[in-house]
């Protein structure tokens, strides 16, 4: 059974840094992709970034494009997302996910359908 911690929310004012890491326990990856998702107070889980085990490649909202930086240590079995110049619209629970079987589309890869595990998120507030 694949487990997923996160860690490294926090309260950060606006235009500051925050890195969160999610690291993976019970299996190693050589396919799929692990994503980043939140979810804001009454809003649906939004898509964040995304990168797969193998190759690496990356994909971003266009909210964060520029702003956020999604990275993977495979021997770590651990991905991070580096958070610059947060604004207030950035706070919610930030929760990783895994896929870890194939190969999706740059535009499934971007679906919540497409993860087959989550972890239990991490709180990220900016303040104005």
């Amino acid at each position: 059974q694949v487990q997923l911690v996160e860690s490294g929310g926090g309260l950060v004012q606006a235009g500051g840094s925050l890195r969160l890491s999610c690291a993976a326990s019970g299996r190693t990856f050589s396919s799929g992709a692990m994503g980043w998702f939140r979810q804001a107070p009454g809003k649906e889980r939004e898509f964040v970034a995304a990168i797969r085990w193998s190759g690496g490649s990356t994909y971003y909202a266009d909210s964060v494009k520029g702003r956020f930086t999604i990275s993977r240590d495979n021997a770590k079995n651990t991905v991070y997302l580096q958070m610059n110049s947060l604004k207030p619209e950035d706070t919610a629970v930030y929760h990783c996910a895994v896929r870890d079987n194939g190969y999706p589309s740059s535009m499934t890869i971007r679906w919540r359908t497409s993860y087959n595990y989550w972890g239990q998120g991490t709180q990220v507030t900016v303040s104005s």
